[in-house]
């Protein structure tokens, strides 16, 4: 079985993070993909950030329909920052007949891994998905990519890259739709309608809750 992980704050999700996760399970021939909603993003001020709990229920309601899509709250349940490095461990612990896993990211977070707590073991836990919304070839030639990839010892293989510990990293271009998570929050703030860019049963869910 092959799984990807996808973390966010997803405050709140949209319908580009559910078409990039579509794609990219297609794509990649994954068997299911993890939406895990981050509680407290150590990389993002938590202004502005609605409460852990409802952006859990709201991936849970963007996600129902599709047998692909499931949802964790282990970083929900997690108490302090929400490390990726944790987040892998408890998969690989957690999850049955020890899956291929893939963490998926943007390539703006994948030019900043050598930040992330851990990075090199991160790349030696899991295999790499990173969606790009441009050319595959434009973003592996971009100077945080390329460097990225000098930093934690890719080698080009036909198609994909892989690491020292054999874990593969893989670019997927994915359709650029441009919705963001702070321009809704900033349509919902000024009273415009945010309809069409996710979910309607995220709408409501935000609408009746009064978030943002």
């Amino acid at each position: 079985m092959r799984v990807g992980l996808f973390g966010g704050s997803f405050n709140p999700i949209h319908l580009g993070h559910l078409r990039a996760a579509e794609e990219v399970r297609e794509a990649m021939a994954l068997d299911l993909v993890y939406f895990v909603p981050a509680a407290s993003p150590p990389h993002k001020s938590d202004a502005g950030l609605a409460p852990p709990d409802h952006r859990l229920r709201m991936v849970q309601l963007a996600t129902k329909g599709n047998r692909h899509f499931m949802v964790s709250d282990a970083e929900v349940r997690r108490n302090g920052p929400s490390y990726t490095v944790d987040t892998i461990r408890h998969f690989r612990a957690t999850l049955r007949a020890q899956p291929a896993l893939f963490l998926m990211m943007g390539s703006d977070s994948f030019t900043e891994l050598e930040t992330w707590k851990d990075s090199n073991e991160i790349v030696r836990l899991c295999s790499m998905i990173v969606h790009c919304r441009s050319a595959t070839g434009d973003v592996q030639r971009s100077p945080g990519a390329l460097a990225a990839l000098q930093r934690f010892g890719y080698i080009w293989k036909t198609g994909y890259y892989v690491h020292p510990s054999g874990q593969t990293l893989s670019f997927v271009t994915t359709t650029f739709l441009p919705i963001s998570a702070s321009a809704i929050r900033e349509k919902l703030h000024n009273q415009q309608s945010a309809r069409y860019l996710m979910p309607v049963d995220v709408l409501d869910y935000i609408e009746r809750h009064g978030l943002y």
